[in-house]
């Protein structure tokens, strides 16, 4: 039940919360509460008062909390009050870089993700055949470049062996390449008279013949054939996304790519992805706060700046923040298509090459910053991180300092000359933490960068050292978005569950308050939502997660086999349930999306 807050209330709950910060008990008030969490371990993620045992919800907020016994004034005869037991209260999670309705739609396809070996993917594929019969495509996500070596590149071989008379297309973990049967080649068009496209690259035989993948802008060659989702797909998929975020403890995302063409003047909302998050906010089924990052379309130059500041307003209106706007400013290390400052090792000579010319992209974000919006980049290699940076000094330069709170993605690496500048202007680093240990991709990765380099790969404390501040993103589905696991490799640079191995620049290790700060309260400043989540202070969104295990009492590599219990969104339970006390375990989530079920 939800109360409505009089100014009565508001004045009990201020008092309250003044006492509860000095840890005494709170003045008599008669505003009860709608909830009280009590006997547990609440760690606040709020400086000023860390910890605490209890805390009260109303209304959707947080209503006070303190240490020691909740005050009788705030329990009513319809308090609904749940002994913790000592389990421990967190600020619920942020994603500060995730893809939710392509991981939906990824999840809902021919799903390759839980295959370890191209013989796991062809069992996959002839199962997805058997299921859906016909001559369609067949077409999903999730092989690993890693189980290809050398070079990461798939064969179309491999899926001839299995289905031959229909096309097959699959992408990669993460995005940037695709891999295709023959005869997707031949619906396709492509032969060995089509030249790569800009920032694209056909793989090709030693003859000159595709052999059937594709690395970033050519890998459009082949999506542009796919069939569309429809609007009900899309919805699906969102809403399997939100799903599987409640039940990892997340309550906001910055979904990290929105496309908005096919805007036609008049159209209340672009049409595809924006319209999906529009209509779902208005069903008030979004159940968390979300952000869009539009993206920049790099055939086009800054003509395009009126159309997102037009897409903005109208996703605005409709309640979906989307001041952001995504650039794609180089690829990955083991395609070679990352930007580099020194040549990669294996290929002297060649440092990879931007996706947009850097006087563009200095125009762009200009113009950007100067209309309040937010910029975010990938950029992975150092010669991407400078050229961003070098950016967004020129925008400081011609606007003055804005709290826009730049971003820039994944930063495998900087140049150490370069660490400073994030907290000079301002800029927030999204991580990817489950990716910082030595997995079968980071082996290529090092083939390409060479051990010195690798020496201090993902930076993180590197940054934090000089004064940056760093948000976690998933990347999701490019990788698990559970940020225990993150939480876990953050610590250890090991994968989940490790006790020994090759350590991943261990100096870049972290430590626990820092990597629950970095999903938390540093998320929530990258998406301009501090001032209403990611801590838990009086007056801000009752936002939090009740675990099974106490992860300031087990060992870093028992942090990932932790459950969650309990995740709040504005005093609503949207995963798990109040019964905290009496469950071992969480519940596993089970969300239908299109063919299959799926749990995660």
């Amino acid at each position: 039940m939800k109360v409505q807050v009089t100014r009565v209330l508001v004045l009990a709950i201020a008092a309250v919360a003044a006492a509860c910060s000095k840890h005494e008990p709170p003045a008599a008030s008669s505003a009860a509460a709608d909830i009280v969490l009590k006997n547990g371990h609440i760690y606040t993620v709020d400086p000023a008062s860390p910890s605490a045992t209890w805390i009260a919800v109303s209304g959707g907020k947080i209503a006070a909390l303190g240490s020691g016994e909740a005050t009788s004034a705030l329990i009513g005869p319809n308090t609904r009050v749940v002994d913790l037991q000592g389990r421990l209260v967190l600020p619920a999670f942020h994603d500060a870089h995730t893809h939710p309705v392509w991981g939906g739609l990824s999840h809902a396809g021919c799903n390759l993700y839980d295959g370890n070996s191209p013989e796991d993917y062809q069992k996959i594929l002839a199962k997805c055949a058997a299921d859906e019969p016909g001559d369609g495509w067949i077409y999903g996500s999730g092989w690993k470049d890693g189980l290809f070596p050398p070079d990461g590149v798939p064969d179309k071989k491999v899926l001839d062996a299995v289905v031959s008379n229909r096309p097959v297309a699959f992408t990669n973990v993460g995005g940037h390449g695709i891999w295709v049967n023959s005869k997707a080649l031949e619906v396709a068009g492509i032969t060995r008279d089509t030249k790569d496209p800009p920032n694209g690259r056909i793989d090709r035989d030693k003859k000159g013949e595709p052999i059937g993948s594709f690395q970033e802008a050519a890998v459009e060659l082949i999506v542009s054939k796919l069939p569309p989702p429809s609007d009900k797909a899309r919805e699906q998929a969102l809403g399997y996304a939100r799903d599987y975020f409640n039940s990892n403890g997340i309550v906001g995302w910055h979904d990290a790519l929105v496309p908005i063409s096919g805007d036609e003047p008049g159209q209340a909302i672009p049409p595809g992805v924006p319209q999906t998050y529009a209509e779902m906010a208005k069903n008030g089924t979004l159940k968390g706060h979300v952000r869009l990052a539009l993206a920049w379309d790099k055939k086009r130059g800054v003509e395009q700046i009126p159309d997102l500041i037009a897409a903005a307003e109208k996703l605005a209106a409709a309640g979906v923040p989307a001041r952001s706007v995504k650039f794609l400013l180089d690829g990955v290390p083991a395609q070679r298509t990352a930007a580099l400052i020194e040549p990669y090792s294996d290929m002297p000579g060649f440092k990879g090459d931007l996706h947009i010319d850097p006087a563009v992209l200095k125009d762009a974000v200009t113009q950007l910053d100067a209309a309040d919006f937010q910029i975010h980049i990938h950029a992975i290699g150092d010669q991407a991180v400078r050229t961003s940076l070098d950016a967004f000094t020129a925008a400081r330069e011609k606007n003055g300092a804005k709290d826009h709170r730049h971003l820039l993605s994944h930063v495998n690496l900087i140049a150490k000359d370069d660490l400073p500048r994030f907290k000079d202007l301002g800029v927030v680093v999204v991580f990817q933490p489950l990716w910082a240990c030595m997995d079968d991709y980071m082996v290529l990765v090092r083939d390409r960068v060479g051990p010195a380099r690798m020496e201090h790969m993902y930076p993180v404390m590197s940054l934090l050292k000089a004064g940056g501040k760093v948000a976690y993103g998933s990347d999701w589905p490019v990788a698990s978005a559970n940020p225990l696991e993150g939480i876990e490799v953050a610590l250890t640079r090991l994968a989940p569950g490790s006790t020994g191995g090759e350590l991943l620049a261990p100096d870049e290790r972290v430590t626990l308050e820092q990597a629950i700060e970095s999903y938390t309260i540093d998320s929530a400043y990258a998406m301009h939502l501090e001032d209403r989540s990611g801590s838990l202070v009086a007056g801000k969104s009752a936002d939090l997660v009740v675990l099974d295990q106490d992860l300031f009492k087990i060992p870093a590599n028992q942090i990932a086999k932790t459950k969650v219990l309990l995740t709040m969104f504005a005093g609503e339970a949207v995963y798990g349930d109040l019964d905290v006390g009496s469950a071992p375990v969480a519940k596993t989530a089970s969300v239908v999306l299109g063919r299959t079920a799926h749990r995660d």
